[in-house]
């Protein structure tokens, strides 16, 4: 239910958005007992609305018009690429795109669900025991987590099972197993659900990859492969690869959702709130300023004044919504770039992608029209630990996939022909029609590290329609990070070769090429809140407790301190459920700051 009155005035809980990471906390803490209310600054969502045939897989009205994204009129952030620079509105949607309302991003992203590599969550100690602290860069920042996968594995089986996610393992339990990803750690059950077929560009990577010398594995994908029912009673049909993922609400309730895999559960119980359309403007302290009392919103509605006072307070929005409120509420110290003090929006980092394009002879169809968000087959030979970064010259990583997730088209109208190609009339359709037919898109999907001069702070000059100070963003991309690229996008010819590719353009970035705001390339921000063992450099504790404010958690991709190769929703989910397990058998029994012993 929406807006209840039954739980109490002061809840117990309070929890500042309703999208993955703020759906777990809010399911984990009213098993707990306590009573929960959730803020959400959009409309309320449900599959059953949203997802209704054949609306829901309206292009323009989803990718175009972008229904389910943040609505910029009201808030947004300004964007720069160096220091010295002036930062302007980011006005219209294109490089990334935060959802709004219930589900948030986890309402319309694609699927794909991995965990970690071993060096994601120790990146600082594994470089420098491979090649010595002069191979990181002056200005770069690297920080380990303080947790080890051992820790967070079953918190990544939790989330899969949850999920309802569709894989294939390399070894349980110390046992090989099957043709999954022949890097990934060990694992303590299979997925829930057998992998998801190969699309016909899948299959062909996955055969020219292999003959390339390289080890392709089928994608992590909480698309479900099968009918399932998850550990809250929540039902998923089979995916029927309709290539309405990204962007959509599954109509067929295939694509895990926090509106399909947790929330049916939690509306159901009677310590749980949803207030919808409430903008949450600060999180209130005590006189102390080192106690969260609750937080003031406005109620969108009747735009009028609230606060609700809490015991706890979770706030799991959106990365960039994090930062923000954790800097218009005054919480911890601003990152100041010259001297290198302060943590709140430092370590902001994002992901390199680019896009390359291989062509078959005519005689093979790659029917783009068919495709599921997670669905693909992947090679981890540039991104695991064992490849050698020293020889490379780059710290980080890359996998490269076949992601087909279904070509629309309007996109495949603007995206055309390849670099060179003509823009109108009868040699446009002509290299259209051959582009959708006969080509498919290989990713280079990787890593960005986190610098001193790349961070996150309040804009001195523009307000949003709150009178506060909006969130500046100061982002470009680095030599390290474009090495990185441009090196494993050449292998990706390789496997072109294989392939028996008629024509291959190969898109990475280039030497000085800045970050460019108006090209859309993955919502997969992260940082500024970051977690670690060091108060001075990082915001939060090893549990995403808030170093300054002990009965505040952080939880999201705000608490990464670097960029990894992966996409950020399977480490996401597996933090949340960490941090809430340790709420539960540590917090709420001795209140105050948690310690690692």
């Amino acid at each position: 239910m929406t807006d209840q009155t039954f739980p109490p005035a002061k809840p117990d809980v309070v929890v500042i958005g309703a999208g993955w990471a703020g759906s777990i906390m809010a399911k984990e803490l009213t098993e707990a007992g306590l009573n929960v209310t959730m803020l959400e600054r959009g409309h309320d969502h449900s599959t059953a609305v949203e997802g209704t045939y054949p609306g829901s897989i309206d292009e323009l009205r989803g990718a175009v018009r972008k229904r389910l994204f943040q609505k910029l009129a009201r808030t947004s952030l300004t964007i720069r690429n160096r220091p010295d620079q002036t930062a302007l509105p980011y006005r219209q949607l294109a490089a990334f795109l935060p959802g709004e309302g219930v589900g948030g991003a986890g309402l319309h992203w694609s699927g794909c669900h991995f965990r970690v590599t071993e060096d994601d969550l120790r990146l600082r100690s594994a470089t420098i025991e491979r090649y010595g602290q002069k191979f990181i860069p002056k200005d770069m920042h690297l920080q380990d987590y303080g947790i080890s996968y051992g820790e967070l594995e079953p918190f990544f089986d939790k989330a899969e099972k949850v999920f309802g996610t569709s894989g294939e393992a390399s070894s349980v339990q110390g046992q090989k197993t099957g043709r999954g990803n022949v890097f990934a750690l060990d694992r303590s059950s299979h997925f829930p659900l057998p992998p998801m077929a190969d699309t016909f560009s899948a299959s062909v990577f996955r055969q020219a990859a292999r003959e390339a010398g390289f080890h392709p594995y089928s994608m992590p994908a909480a698309n479900a492969s099968q009918p399932y029912t998850n550990p809250y009673g929540c039902q998923m049909g089979p995916c029927n690869f309709c290539g309405y993922c990204s962007g959509y609400a599954c109509y067929l309730y295939s694509k895990a959702s926090p509106n399909v895999n947790i929330l049916p559960a939690l509306r159901q119980d009677k310590r749980f709130r949803l207030i919808t359309q409430a903008q949450v403007l600060e999180i209130l302290l005590d006189d102390t300023r080192k106690k969260a009392t609750g937080v003031r919103y406005i109620d969108l509605k009747t735009d009028s004044e609230q606060v609700i006072e809490a015991d706890l307070v979770i706030l799991s929005a959106f990365q960039l919504h994090n930062v923000h409120l954790m800097l218009t509420s005054g919480i911890g110290k601003p990152y100041d770039p010259v001297s290198q003090s302060g943590t709140i929006g430092r370590n902001f980092t994002y992901q390199t992608i680019t896009s390359s394009r291989v062509w078959l002879p005519e005689n093979r169809c790659t029917n783009q029209f068919v495709g599921a968000g997670g669905a693909g087959v992947a090679i981890d030979d540039f991104n695991q630990p064992g490849f050698d970064r020293g020889r490379a010259g780059f710290i980080g990583g890359s996998p490269v996939w076949v992601n087909q997730a279904g070509l629309k088209p309007i996109a495949a109208a603007q995206g055309s022909g390849g670099k060179g190609s003509p823009r109108w009339g009868s040699a446009y359709k002509a290299a259209m029609i051959d582009q959708y037919r006969h080509s498919f898109s290989i990713d280079a999907h990787g890593s960005n590290m986190a610098y001193r001069d790349v961070y996150l702070d309040l804009d001195p000059t523009w307000r949003n329609a709150y009178g506060q100070p909006m969130l500046r963003m100061t982002f470009t991309w680095k030599d390290n990070d474009i090495r990185m690229n441009q090196y494993v996008v050449r292998q990706i010819g390789d496997i072109a070769q294989a392939m028996g590719a008629t024509r291959t353009s190969l898109n990475s970035l280039q030497p000085g090429q800045l970050f460019d705001s108006r090209i859309y390339q993955t919502t997969h921000l992260s940082g500024g809140v970051i977690l670690g063992s060091n108060p001075k450099t990082s915001a939060l504790n090893r549990y995403l407790q808030s170093w300054d404010v002990p009965n505040l958690f952080v939880i999201g991709s705000s608490a990464f301190p670097q960029g990894m190769g992966y996409n950020p929703t399977g480490l996401v989910a597996a933090l949340a459920y960490w941090s809430a397990y340790h709420i539960r058998q540590t917090y709420l029994r001795n209140p105050g700051p948690m310690v690692h012993a």
